[in-house]
């Protein structure tokens, strides 16, 4: 028999805070964490915004020298996770360290790195690159110093799928436990992809928002839309057996019930036509969860405020939700966050779960022109207090992935 799992723990490093609550009152009040990129010279960028983190300090949750061993995205993830493992009271133990996983995926990696050691490559030659330089950069290196830092050795792993990659972590961890690899699992995503070849790379595509006024410029299903706004940060899960949860005597936040992964065998950038392979994933993850469509209050969208997402995930909600889908609460938090890339999944994961505890569905801010292709209830502007028992909460990315995954209320 499939083992239920529960949420047990969150942490979070953001754009609009530095820890879950902070994150959520942001969330909650409609705040943007959007400005002027200054990790780049904003000049040569028709992009002249981003989403970073801000006062974040990793001296706060590891040494100094061990900090300079790890790029951003692992210091995000490590200071998440120890958040997220102090918040559900877990102690890992020689005696349990075996059933204890990690598994938090990145889109990117350590692009910083990559780039510093690269320009030291051209400039002083081969002998000055770092020899931590290869695993500083690989993405799976945020999930192996998260199990370094607390001990966990259980199933170790990481998924890359591009902007999924946070939400396939959270559903593939979801299944190491609900089959019985483990009783715990560290999970979700990270991601500190804001660099000069990044902002390149998404800029020659055009992908990225050229809006001039920052905190207008994530605007999700608004007519307006051009672009999304890229953003960095990091957000972990502690998943667990309800066993293991009522064993430890855990404070239990929700329970995931569902996940759904398909590929859209289409393009590599585009989403496929009308959102299909989004509607196969949603529609996948509600049957895992042995739901209905009419069960789900809230959902969290991919909501990218790009052209093509915005439209196709608008009727892929509309196939799989049908009438429900006009009365349906949808919004997309990246209109405050930015585009987190590899974490969004994760972030929206525990925004998701907030949503769920609070009973208040979060905003999509900027929604100002209605767009006759994106006809739904956005949630639009200010948040709203909504009892939600079901969520289902949606990542996209480059490739194809399609990923959803459905949080409940936890009844014992």
């Amino acid at each position: 028999m499939e083992k239920r799992v529960v949420i047990t723990g969150l942490g979070a490093v953001t754009p609009v805070g530095n820890n879950v609550s902070a994150m959520w009152e942001s969330i909650v009040n409609g705040k943007s964490g959007i400005d002027y990129v200054t990790k780049v010279d904003k000049e040569q960028f028709t992009a002249k915004v981003a989403a970073e983190v801000k006062d974040f300090d990793p001296a706060a949750y590891m040494e100094k020298k061990e900090a300079r061993k790890m790029d951003p995205f692992t210091q995000y993830a490590v200071a998440a996770a120890k958040m997220a493992v102090q918040d559900a009271n877990l102690e890992i133990t020689d005696e349990n360290a075996s059933r204890i996983g990690v598994w938090i995926g990145s889109g990117i990696g350590g692009m910083k790195t990559w780039e510093e050691q690269h320009s030291k490559f051209l400039e002083k030659g081969a002998k000055r690159v770092s020899p931590f330089f290869v695993p500083m950069m690989i993405p799976d290196m945020a999930a192996g110093q998260v199990s370094i830092q607390l001990g966990a050795k259980g199933i170790n792993s990481c998924t890359v799928t591009a902007c999924s990659s946070g939400a396939n972590s959270i559903g593939d961890a979801f299944k190491a436990i609900q089959r019985g690899d483990a009783d715990a699992m560290i999970t979700g995503g990270t991601e500190a992809p804001i660099s000069n070849m990044a902002f390149a790379g998404f800029t020659s595509a055009k992908a990225l928002s050229t809006t001039e006024d920052p905190k207008k410029a994530s605007r999700p299903f608004d007519k307006e839309r051009n672009g999304f706004v890229m953003g960095e940060g990091s957000g972990i899960l502690i998943l667990e057996s309800l066993e293991s949860a009522k064993e430890r005597g855990a404070d239990i936040y929700a329970e995931i019930v569902g996940y759904g992964a398909t590929g859209d065998a289409y393009h590599i950038t585009a989403p496929a036509e009308n959102g299909e392979g989004a509607a196969r994933a949603m529609q996948e993850a509600i049957s895992d969860a042995n739901l209905h469509s009419n069960d789900i209050d809230y959902v969290n969208a991919h909501g990218t405020s790009t052209d093509l997402n915005d439209k196709f995930e608008t009727q892929a909600i509309k196939d799989v939700f049908g009438e429900k889908a006009s009365s349906l609460a949808i919004s997309s938090t990246k209109s405050m966050t930015g585009h987190l890339l590899g974490a969004a999944g994760a972030i929206e994961a525990i925004i998701s779960i907030k949503a769920i505890i609070d009973g208040i569905v979060p905003p999509t801010i900027n929604y100002e022109y209605p767009d006759p292709e994106c006809d739904l209830d956005y949630v639009p502007n200010e948040a709203r207090n909504q009892e939600v028992n079901a969520v289902v909460s949606n990542s996209l990315g480059f490739g194809g992935h399609n990923v959803a995954l459905v949080f409940k209320k936890y009844e014992a």
